[in-house]
């Protein structure tokens, strides 16, 4: 290969604190070829994205590629490289140094500073190595080699069926997964039980334990950063929580109806099958979305859809919906786990 393309990024959790920087490169048809992430210890976070263009220009000069198209969300990296900025900081010079010896064994190297958006998925690989605090690396351009199974965090405020039919894929070997953690917004449910029977490390974090949704969501933050969870999965989850950073389009939730239509605070659940047969729907079904901070808002990643009958009751349109949605919730999880799943400008796209 003569020209590929790199989104770099790095990050520290600290300023200076743990850190980690990492880079993806695909070719000219967008496809993966190679990523790596490096767990760098205690840095600033310009020296983390110096050490991820490092990181990527020493790959890059291995494998003889010969022109370079480079994506950077920091602006300040960028316009140094470019020669529009002085390095001041006698940190940086050292890195900034080795990067420019090294830009010059290549024929051509384009450095574009983009926004943080715009660069999911060398965020999402560095926020893997600081949360597992090790390398990671992935080899392929077809699919992730990265053998490690992906870690759940799932949220339940009920009874559980989903966990169970979760955990129910990985077992059959459909899902290269595992369950590090459960957290219930209650204690008596049904499916605090069923975690506990299927030996899962159950937490139990309920908001009014809390003075506020700031505290409550750093808890639930806390504690799945603790078991080093890959993504999170709302699994009959009822409680706002604030999504922080580190896990921004790794929060899943499946709303039982057909997005963006009966969705909003207060439709969950049998009301939602209520106002889809009152209004007088032929077709409804489930939606799997990242989540942000606004009820069933983030963007939709797998849609699945029922038909609606004439004779339907909520109850018999529930069980007919959930079919789809033990369908729709693993494929969804699984494109997440290898890397399919590309967000931009709100929406959700999958790659190959």
């Amino acid at each position: 290969m003569e020209k590929i393309t790199i989104h770099i990024d790095g990050g520290s959790r600290g300023n200076p604190g743990p850190s980690a920087a990492a880079f993806v490169m695909t070719d000219i048809k967008g496809k993966k070829i190679y990523a790596k992430a490096s767990f760098l210890g205690t840095a600033t976070n310009n020296v983390a994205e110096y050490s991820g263009l490092i990181m990527a220009l020493e790959a890059s000069k291995k494998m003889s590629i010969k022109q370079l198209t480079v994506f950077c969300d920091s602006e300040l990296l960028v316009k140094q490289i470019n020669g529009q900025y002085r390095v001041k900081s006698e940190l940086l010079k050292p890195l900034y140094n080795r990067a420019v010896d090294l830009i010059k064994n290549f024929q051509s190297v384009l450095l574009k500073h983009i926004p943080r958006e715009k660069n999911v998925q060398a965020d999402a690989l560095l926020n893997k190595a600081l949360d597992y605090k090790e390398d990671i690396e992935e080899k392929t351009a077809s699919k992730n080699t990265n053998t490690k199974p992906l870690r759940l965090g799932v949220l339940i405020s009920g009874g559980g069926t989903t966990l169970i039919n979760i955990l129910e894929y990985i077992e059959q070997g459909r899902l290269n997964a595992n369950v590090a953690l459960v957290i219930s917004s209650r204690t008596t449910v049904a499916g605090v039980k069923r975690a506990k029977n299927a030996g899962l490390n159950v937490k139990i974090i309920r908001k009014k334990d809390h003075t506020d949704i700031d505290k409550f969501s750093k808890h639930i933050e806390d504690e799945l950063a603790n078991a080093n969870v890959d993504l999170v999965i709302q699994a009959g989850w009822l409680c706002l929580w604030k999504i922080p950073h580190r896990y921004e389009n790794r929060v899943m939730n499946i709303h039982p109806a057909l997005l963006p239509s009966f969705g909003g605070k207060g439709m969950w659940g049998h009301h939602v099958h209520e106002a889809v047969i009152k209004a007088g729907c032929k077709l409804s079904g489930c939606s799997v979305h990242f989540c942000t901070n606004q009820y069933d808002k983030g963007p939709i990643i797998v849609q699945r859809t029922c038909e609606v009958k004439d004779d339907d009751t909520p109850e018999t349109l529930a069980e007919r919906v959930f079919e789809q949605e033990c369908i729709a919730y693993p494929q969804a999880i699984s494109l997440f786990a290898e890397g399919k799943i590309k967000v931009k400008s709100k929406r959700a796209t999958t790659v190959d």
